[in-house]
């Protein structure tokens, strides 16, 4: 039976719209507390979109203590989840209608993301995706904290044969291939052309994985 994968951020969720309001708000935070001085690190943070938080944060705050990182990521946490709850966010077009095609034919769907399960979770129940969803996996799940472990962790608990992951980024096409699924990348917000280019096949929309379950 065919299984399909999806990554969050940047696939199924349009992170873009509550991001940057999220990350000013943090670095506002850090400022007023005599910790950051410089302007809010917008686009380095897109940059390294799907990447593990901790890479994120040690990313966006090099110079800083752990447990300062640990602070800004809760901070950015809540206010991420005080937008999804007030519905300041949005899915992608086409992902309820490509969902319930899915369901019609009996085609499983996961998620498999690198964001934090309570992230996660804001999410799912606000678009109230576990109509059609039949679980989500967080990194925080898995002490690798690598997307092709989490992957195979999906796999291996629901013994899938034949799969598809669908992502925007590297890392979920390296988790399709070092699992042996298809990849499907993901031409969207954050999506790099060189990254993309290493998929299996590239979508400018979810409701064009029609032709992929199609002919699967």
């Amino acid at each position: 039976m065919l299984s399909l994968i999806f990554d969050m951020d940047g696939t199924l969720f349009q992170t873009d719209k509550i991001l940057e309001s999220s990350l000013h708000d943090t670095f506002e935070h850090l400022r007023s507390q005599g910790l950051w001085n410089q302007g809010t690190p917008i686009e380095k943070y897109r940059e390294i979109m799907g990447v593990p938080l901790p890479v994120v944060w040690e990313n966006l705050l090099p110079g800083h203590s752990n447990s300062i990182r640990n602070q800004a990521n809760e901070w950015f946490h809540a206010r991420l989840i005080e937008h999804i709850s007030t519905g300041k966010g949005a899915l992608y077009p086409g992902v309820e209608e490509f969902f319930q095609l899915c369901k019609d034919r009996e085609i499983p769907i996961y998620i498999a993301s690198n964001g934090q399960i309570e992230y996660l979770e804001s999410i799912v129940n606000y678009y109230h995706l576990h109509e059609w969803v039949t679980e989500t996996f967080s990194i925080q799940q898995i002490e690798s904290q690598n997307k092709t472990d989490l992957v195979r962790t999906i796999i291996q608990k629901y013994k899938i044969t034949q799969g598809m992951v669908i992502g925007d980024r590297l890392s979920d096409i390296r988790a399709a291939k070092e699992n042996g699924l298809r990849s499907i990348g993901c031409n969207f917000d954050f999506a790099q052309p060189d990254e993309l280019a290493q998929a299996d096949r590239v979508i400018n929309s979810l409701i064009e994985l029609r032709t992929e379950i199609d002919l699967a």
